[in-house]
């Protein structure tokens, strides 16, 4: 399993993701429609040229569910039983297509469950970076977390 056990956590352990993503257009445009996001800031050229930004911006939802899924390998997969919540999500810089996103993902806090004694609660704060280290979010996410059988 690739997941890390809550047991296998430790407060302050940094992960530097290796699998990196290469925003397309195709993934903005489907995830807006997908999600019902009509923004113009988001699917129309002409509307974004006049902008400072000049082109389409990736949606900003996108952008955080990549930045956590790139995480997944390396911490999650197979051992969260959900998500509780996220905070202090912040996006300090834009994602445009073209853009090849990194994550790394650092375990702020944990503590054992109060109601389930088989889970714990763990705190990441996962970060996305640009292809040109530029931060493009940041967000603390709590996950309900599987206590390994053997440890």
């Amino acid at each position: 399993m690739a997941g890390k056990f809550f047991e296998a956590l430790e407060i302050g352990a940094v992960f530097e993701h290796e699998i990196k993503r290469t925003v397309t257009e195709s993934d903005n445009v489907w995830f807006c429609g997908a999600t019902y996001n009509p923004a113009q800031i988001h699917i129309d050229h002409d509307y974004c040229q006049k902008t400072e930004f000049g082109q389409p911006l990736v949606n900003s939802i996108f952008t955080l569910g990549l930045i956590i899924g790139l995480s997944v390998q390396d911490t999650t997969l197979g051992t969260t039983v959900a998500n509780l919540g996220m905070t202090d999500v912040r996006f300090p810089k834009p994602v445009f297509a073209g853009d090849t996103l990194r994550s790394v993902t650092t375990v702020m806090d944990k503590r054992e469950s109060k109601s389930r004694p088989e889970q714990g609660i763990v705190t990441f704060r996962h970060q996305g970076f640009n292809q040109r280290g530029e931060e493009v979010s940041t967000c603390l996410r709590q996950a309900l977390m599987l206590k390994g059988k053997t440890i």
